[in-house]
């Protein structure tokens, strides 16, 4: 096979799975980013990616649509998480605080951690200790439930518990929107 059919064959190949996967990929993109500009440019990036690295999909790990679905989710994961980023930065700037003054950034830092120690001095104790083993004692949480006696899912639960009360005791100080 010439190397002009094969780049056929991988262009059909492309055209084939753009088309019966686009309508997938954009409803994903849609309901996480809720903008519809967002989620076709999300769309436009994943399947350029598709193009750029094909040999990223391994046929054994499963389907190519959850492939694509896993794929398009950890984009709109990143993209919200760079919104976040850049709505912070943007906040800091409307304040009047330059990102590189040094002095700012350790008054905010060392308000972050104080805001942080006070809302884990509010967490119920298993949930405190198993964010406090995992997050700042870079313990796995494998490992923590080894160590205590309590099974993974329980672990797992306490974390996931306490990083929502958290993220609620943030959001009624003010330091996070809703």
């Amino acid at each position: 096979m010439s190397g002009c059919q094969q780049t056929e064959r991988s262009l059909q190949w492309f055209n084939d799975l753009y088309r019966q996967n686009v309508s997938f990929v954009y409803k994903i993109a849609l309901h996480l980013l809720n903008d519809p500009v967002e989620a076709e440019d999300l769309c436009h990036d994943v399947f350029l990616e598709i193009i750029q690295h094909p040999d990223q999909y391994d046929p054994e790990r499963g389907s190519i649509k959850a492939w694509l679905g896993v794929k398009t989710r950890s984009r709109a994961i990143d993209r919200l998480r760079k919104q976040k980023r850049q709505e912070l930065n943007d906040t800091i700037e409307q304040a009047g605080i330059s990102s590189t003054d040094p002095t700012a950034d350790s008054v905010l830092m060392k308000l972050n951690l104080e805001n942080l120690h006070e809302s884990l001095r509010h967490l119920p104790e298993p949930q405190r200790e198993a964010l406090t083993a995992t997050y700042f004692r870079s313990l796995r949480q494998n490992e923590w439930a080894k160590l205590t006696g309590h099974p993974l899912g329980t672990v797992k639960s306490w974390i996931r518990y306490g990083v929502k009360n958290i993220r609620k005791q943030f959001i009624q100080m003010g330091w996070l929107e809703p």
